[in-house]
């Protein structure tokens, strides 16, 4: 259907003129490049901007750059574009917007992928906020820094300005200029040698030709959090490989110049490994029973299989991968990497020389295979090979530096989730519009939608607010035919303790809808936990609030205390002193707090205690029915919320009962259907808690969290950096005016509870069976 400019007469009509005629010259390109959904983000974000009332030039510029990223990198960015420069629009002026979406094209062709372009709108917004003066001067050199530099090393180029320069305003212009030493010095540091956007070209005509088939390469920010980078990986058939190489020396800088490896033949060798992974892979291998030494023999023998195979087919490969190589080292190794990476090279070179034993065994295991067409055999050869292993006097196999030191080598994740190629499957990852999502009313639900049972491929999906009931059934679509809804996503920040910078909007919450459980999990705890409820009982009615009491014999009070003032009078008239306490005050007595009590879900919940049938997660759900049905009849309003993470990408968010909801038998359902499930991200769920937590017109907030381990996620391996962020998100809420209490199961916590919580404000319980008990006592000794 052909889209026309007349269509958008009411937004056309909010634009300048300046900018209309601009509109008017660029439509039909504009037409072409945007889809519908694209079109109408592009026309309502020129319109935001026009409101802004800034520099006139900032929307004839947008309108006539916008077209050329989206044609580099998809649509898709343009909403986060227009976010960032209304969000940017309090802290610098127009003019630099301006600058800024003039060369956003720029940085969308250098850059070359959608995920990289927001990483450099990242960039952007930290620098405006540390050294707003160096912006014009940098984005005046932009093309120069983009074409030496990968994002990773332009974001440290640009930190280690902003921290230099942070209170010599005109040092930060000469910087980010490129008119200081400092400047020049850093970027010679920071340069790479081949970037990924200048052979990406070259790259698929290569493997086109080589292998008779088409591949999608992806760029990823290798170095954007060290400069050593990441290894290349495929994800859904598409080869993710480094933004940039440098020129590959296998001896360090004294290595002779015909040994060393340019940076396109490092590109070309890591693309060809990557390929032949997904040529000759028909299946995935299974991990199960598999510990983390087995994994990593098995991946080395994979691929030396599919650099076998490729090297029957094309010969000289084999020379291109063995000068990628660490140099032959028939040393005694030292530990389980030194034997994996001799391994990998003994199993390509033709005659090995290794006289390891162990290495020895491995080639006899691989060679005496006649049919290298399954990756079973990867699996069989390394099982047998890491029981050898075993007896052998090294240090335990360490995931984090035992690797393969060839670079051209990918992280083996496809090893354990690769199926048979698929060509479309790639195409979708690489170009398939992604799916519309729209709030729609009632009206529109009942009378347009098209089809209410689309599957997940549906090109639209609409949102109900509420939900849908159908009247005939007597309960929603979504219970008959659809799944758990998920709320869009929050975005938080987090805490780098390492670079003392914040990373801004690196952490997504998703909110995702309690299941249900059985009532008669409930009802059995209050059975159970009877001796304690009647424990409570007393203290818990001794701190029921009065409402209005009265206080009598006071000395200035609201009105006459009748009573002592005849007794005041008889005195006097038999000639005694009088007592002067004849007022009478009224004092409303009410607890001026609200409370949130935090719940760790994370996988270790459910655990079992030791010497005991029942969960780490049974104890909690039990403590948390026993403070709940104790703060109820209190009269303090309170919220249940529970966290887990899956990564920075999803932390799992689940809201049992909010303050406006009262403790009933859906909560009690939800409680008994809690499941512990992934990691431990709990900067980002304090946040997100201190956000509800927040909005409580009370003068006293408690955050209580319970949670029976330290601060973890799966892609976080620095054990500091979480704990560091908790801390960080505990001292952001007490600037808020939130406390924060953390009741620790782990009997090891005080190691690191009270770094992150402050002393006085955790408590590490040792006896993790008195849980049910202790956390209704903690909690009214700490509110009274």
């Amino acid at each position: 259907m052909a889209i026309h400019l007349e269509d958008y007469a009411e937004i056309l009509e909010d634009l300048p003129h300046d900018a209309q005629d601009v509109l008017r010259g660029s439509w039909n390109e504009a037409a072409r490049v945007f889809s519908s959904r694209g079109l109408d983000n592009y026309l309502k974000g020129a319109v935001a901007l026009h409101h802004l009332n800034r520099d006139p030039e900032l929307v004839v510029t947008y309108l006539q750059e916008m077209p050329e990223v989206a044609r580099a990198i998809g649509e898709e960015t343009l909403p986060d574009v227009v976010t960032f420069l209304l969000g940017m629009a309090s802290k610098t002026s127009g003019q630099v917007l301006t600058l800024i979406v003039g060369t956003a094209s720029l940085a969308a062709a250098r850059l070359g992928d959608e995920s990289l372009f927001r990483s450099y709108l990242n960039v952007l917004q930290g620098m405006l906020a540390q050294a707003p003066r160096g912006m014009r001067p940098m984005l005046e050199h932009l093309d120069q820094l983009l074409t030496q530099l990968t994002l990773g090393g332009f974001r440290r180029w640009v930190n280690w300005g902003a921290q230099a320069y942070k209170t010599d305003f005109e040092g930060q212009v000469r910087y980010f200029s490129l008119q200081s030493p400092d400047a020049l010095s850093v970027l010679q540091t920071e340069r790479k040698g081949t970037l990924f956007v200048d052979v990406q070209r070259r790259l698929n005509i290569y493997l086109r030709a080589m292998w008779g088939r088409d591949f999608f390469l992806r760029p990823t920010a290798g170095d954007y959090e060290s400069r050593e980078g990441l290894k290349p990986y495929i994800e859904r058939f598409v080869i993710h490989i480094a933004d940039a190489y440098d020129d590959y020396r296998p001896l360090g800088e004294g290595t002779p110049d015909d040994q060393v490896v340019a940076g396109l033949e490092l590109y070309r060798a890591a693309a060809n490994h990557c390929a032949a992974h997904l040529v000759f892979t028909r299946q995935p291998l299974s991990m199960e029973t598999l510990d983390t030494t087995q994994m990593a023999i098995i991946e080395a023998v994979e691929d030396a299989r599919v650099e076998a195979l490729a090297c029957a087919q094309f010969p000289n490969m084999r020379t291109t991968w063995l000068a990628l190589h660490p140099p032959a080292d028939y040393g005694d190794p030292q530990n389980v990497g030194d034997l994996l990476n001799r391994l990998a090279r003994a199993l390509l070179e033709p005659d090995s020389r290794d006289p390891h034993p162990w290495v020895r065994q491995g080639l006899s295991l691989f060679r005496a295979e006649q049919d290298l067409s399954s990756n079973q055999i990867s699996w069989n050869i390394g099982v047998e090979l890491a029981h050898s292993l075993a007896t052998l006097p090294l240090p335990a196999f360490n995931p984090r530096t035992d690797v393969l030191r060839a670079p051209y080598r990918d992280d083996n994740r496809t090893v354990w989730e690769s199926e048979e190629y698929n060509l479309e499957a790639a195409l979708e990852a690489t170009w398939a519009p992604k799916q519309v999502r729209k709030t729609v009313s009632v009206m529109e639900m009942v009378h347009t939608l098209d089809y209410e049972f689309a599957g997940d491929d549906a090109q639209e999906i609409w949102v109900l607010p509420t939900e849908f009931y159908l009247d005939q059934e007597g309960v929603t679509i979504n219970e008959l035919e659809g799944r758990t809804p998920v709320s869009d996503p929050f975005h938080y920040h987090e805490w780098d303790y390492q670079i003392q910078l914040e990373r801004p909007s690196w952490v997504t919450v998703l909110e995702r809808k309690p299941k249900l459980g059985d009532l008669e999990t409930i009802e059995q705890i209050i059975i159970d936990h009877k001796p304690v409820i009647s424990r409570l009982k007393f203290l818990i009615e001794s701190m029921i609030p009065q409402g209005m009491q009265r206080l009598r014999r006071q000395e200035d009070g609201d009105e006459l205390d009748i009573n002592a003032a005849v007794r005041a009078m008889v005195d006097i008239r038999t000639g005694q002193h009088p007592d002067t306490r004849i007022m009478m005050r009224y004092k409303r007595n009410v607890r001026d707090l609200a409370v949130m009590v935090l719940l760790d879900m994370s996988e270790s919940a459910n655990d079992k205690v030791r010497g005991q049938e029942y969960s780490i997660m049974d104890l909690t759900r039990s403590a948390t029915v026993l403070l709940s049905d104790a703060l109820d009849r209190i009269g303090d309003p309170f919220a249940l919320h529970g966290f887990c993470s899956d990564g920075r990408h999803d932390v799992h968010y689940h809201r049992f009962k909010d303050f406006d909801q009262p403790y009933n038998d859906l909560v009690k359902a939800r409680l008994a259907g809690m499941q512990g499930s992934y990691s431990t991200r709990m900067g980002a769920a304090l946040r997100h808690a201190g956000h509800y937590l927040g909005q409580q017109p009370k003068n006293k907030k408690i955050l209580f969290i319970i949670t029976d381990g330290e601060p973890a996620d799966n892609d976080v391996r620095d054990p500091q950096y979480l704990r560091h962020d908790a801390k960080r998100a505990v001292e952001e809420l007490a600037r808020n005016g939130i406390t924060t209490y953390a009741l620790s199961l782990d009997p090891h916590a005080d190691q690191y509870v009270s770094r992150i919580f402050g002393m006085n404000h955790f408590t590490v319980l040792d006896q993790v069976e008195r849980l049910p008990e202790k956390l209704p006592m903690l909690y009214m000794g700490l509110t009274r």
